[in-house]
């Protein structure tokens, strides 16, 4: 039996493929491309064409530099597709133009599916992996995990670096909006009666990867995966961040950040920095494992035992 796996992850921002072996469980290579699904979703409520027909550009393009058949991938998409009142249309189009099959999964089970690739991850880094509050910043929802030890307690909160940031080209009220939501997740964190001062602080996800790569020292271009996996951030970097934006041009942020990612990485930083500010932590691990390379694992463990 072949121990090789494509899982296909389609954010509301990002497009993400994986080419996993079971056996080993290592990644053998992997694809991004930002699609910008949700563009225009707070709006207008639906999926745009001009999105779908990028969607299915850069499932086409995947297909050739990884060497796979779209139609034996499996595949997950998330908050723009749950939001959308046309996902199910959407869907069927992609499955007709490329043979590709996505299953819509809700908050909770992509927090699992993201834990359960953390959790390895962090084994993986020598880091420890019994308690740790987990955040996973998407583009239409954000979701945050506290981890103890074999049990924990997720939340997918209704917002992400997309929505967010194209409500606030509306209203320009982002500000006064994350002190809303400060107080909608210490609702959820107070719930939970932990003491969470023992609890180390890990990010996964774009703007925590991007942050980390610049601290290191690389752009969008060198980006080396390897090397962010396990690296610390701290509020201080995220200052630093902040200001390198204010004073560069388009084209050196899309250096840093890359095509597609511009119009959201100060927003994406804000609310890092809100999480941060919630948590009272003074810095974050940051894992560049995410959904994919969970639905992987997960599909490792269920369906390759023999």
């Amino acid at each position: 039996m072949n121990s090789e796996i494509v899982t296909v992850d389609l954010g509301s921002n990002s497009f993400r493929v994986l080419k996993y072996d079971c056996k080993i469980h290592k990644i053998i290579a992997e694809y991004n491309e930002v699609v910008g699904m949700a563009d225009g979703l707070v709006d207008s409520g639906i999926i745009s064409k001009e999105a779908m027909l990028r969607v299915i550009a850069a499932i086409n393009h995947s297909c050739k530099i990884l060497n796979y058949e779209a139609k034996n991938a499996v595949c997950v998409t998330t908050a723009a597709m749950r939001k959308a009142s046309n996902s199910k249309e959407v869907l069927e189009f992609f499955k007709n133009e490329t043979g590709i099959n996505f299953e819509i999964i809700d908050g909770d089970e992509e927090a699992r599916l993201t834990l359960l690739a953390v959790k390895y991850a962090l084994k993986r880094e020598k880091i420890n992996s019994d308690n740790f509050i987990l955040l996973d910043i998407g583009g239409g929802s954000t979701e945050i995990i506290v981890n103890t030890k074999d049990d924990y307690k997720a939340k997918s909160f209704d917002f992400g670096i997309v929505t967010m940031t194209q409500k606030f080209l509306k209203t320009h009220d982002l500000h006064n909006d994350l002190e809303n939501k400060k107080i909608e997740i210490k609702k959820f964190l107070d719930s939970l009666n932990l003491d969470l001062t023992n609890y180390s602080f890990v990010a996964t996800a774009g703007t925590p990867t991007t942050i980390a790569a610049i601290k290191l020292g690389q752009d969008f271009f060198s980006y080396d995966r390897n090397i962010v996996n396990g690296a610390t951030v701290n509020l201080e970097d995220l200052i630093f961040c902040l200001n390198i934006f204010k004073d560069s041009s388009q084209e050196e942020i899309t250096r840093l950040v890359g095509r597609g990612r511009v119009e959201f990485i100060e927003v994406g930083i804000f609310i890092y920095k809100t999480i941060f500010e919630v948590l009272n932590k003074k810095e974050s691990i940051v894992l560049d494992d995410g959904l994919r390379e969970g639905v992987a694992i997960n599909y490792c463990l269920t369906k390759c035992k023999n």
